[in-house]
């Protein structure tokens, strides 16, 4: 009896090389902090959470408290920030990405103020409503948000 793939493979093209992004939702109650994107040539005046590419040699935990810093000035204690999964994007330029998203509830005593540390970058950040993003959110931060509000732990994104 000849078993047929239900689903053949299409030609094999390139290997993947999807960059690795490490993601920050930083909560306080009901509220996300959000960064308004300006100067970079990608989404700008687009809201989006604190994020960036991991570096060379670098782990994610390191990765996303290098960003915090960087971005928003935030420290994090040894077990901060949490792990909330994975988002695989795809943008509307047909590139895939991979989202390292993690979760820390806003302490200011132990994080210090958020504050914007990359003017060059960033026009703005805010604490927002996580029930009423701004209309122009970008919809990786989206997916990596309902991720963790569902606790998902994967979220496919753009794929469809």
């Amino acid at each position: 009896m000849k078993v047929t793939d239900p689903h053949p493979l299409e030609p094999a093209g390139p290997p993947p090389q999807h960059p690795v992004d490490v993601f920050l939702l930083l909560t306080d109650a009901d509220r996300i902090l959000l960064a308004l994107r300006e100067g970079t040539g990608y989404r700008d005046g687009w809201w989006n959470v604190p994020s960036g590419k991991m570096e060379y040699k670098e782990d994610a935990v390191a990765g996303v408290r290098r960003e915090a810093y960087e971005e928003i000035g935030v420290r994090f204690a040894d077990d901060e920030p949490r792990f909330a999964g994975v988002v695989h994007h795809r943008n509307p330029e047909g590139q895939g990405r991979i989202a390292l998203v993690f979760t820390a509830e806003f302490d200011v005593r132990r994080h210090g103020a958020p504050v914007n540390r990359e003017p060059h970058k960033c026009a703005d950040i805010r604490w927002t409503s996580i029930n009423e993003l701004p209309a122009n959110t970008v919809p990786y931060t989206v997916a990596s948000i309902d991720l963790w509000r569902t606790g998902a732990g994967l979220q496919i994104s753009g794929w469809q």
